[in-house]
């Protein structure tokens, strides 16, 4: 059995899709953080059989609608003293801006330095489209 020392202060990003913990990583710009982040592919779970968790000492916020849009069943928990100071749970954003970029070539987000944003079209197959060309996102 793998064993993740616990957090003093921090967050624990719970129930991530097994599989999405790098993505969760690389959208949050965790890569910039200069403290200990832990990152665990396929942990056992109840629930859903795998899940990913990221632990990331001496950080109490993130962009839940990062994290919504690419996992709306994870759970954020701040840790606080060692001890579970408070849980959240993300939800699917209704607009994304500069999280995702336009693979429309004619977008004017191609040729201009404006900001990448996205409307949710289709709330339960997770759709988004291109504020200016209509493009849909696909993940």
């Amino acid at each position: 059995m793998l064993n993740i020392d616990s957090i003093e202060n921090g967050i624990v990003i719970d129930h991530i899709t097994a599989g999405r913990g790098m993505r969760v990583y690389d959208l949050l710009e965790l890569q910039a953080l200069d403290t200990c982040v832990a990152i665990i592919k396929n942990a056992r779970s109840e629930k859903y059989g795998k899940k990913d968790i990221i632990k990331i000492e001496g950080v109490t916020d993130i962009d839940l609608d990062v994290l919504g849009f690419i996992d709306d069943h994870a759970t954020v928990c701040i840790i606080r003293d060692g001890k579970l100071a408070e849980k959240k749970r993300p939800h699917l954003p209704k607009k994304l801006v500069n999280i995702v970029k336009c693979k429309n070539p004619r977008c004017i987000t191609s040729v201009e330095n404006v900001d990448q944003v996205f409307y949710l079209c289709d709330e339960k197959a997770h759709r988004y489209r291109c504020r200016y060309c209509e493009q849909e996102y696909k993940k």
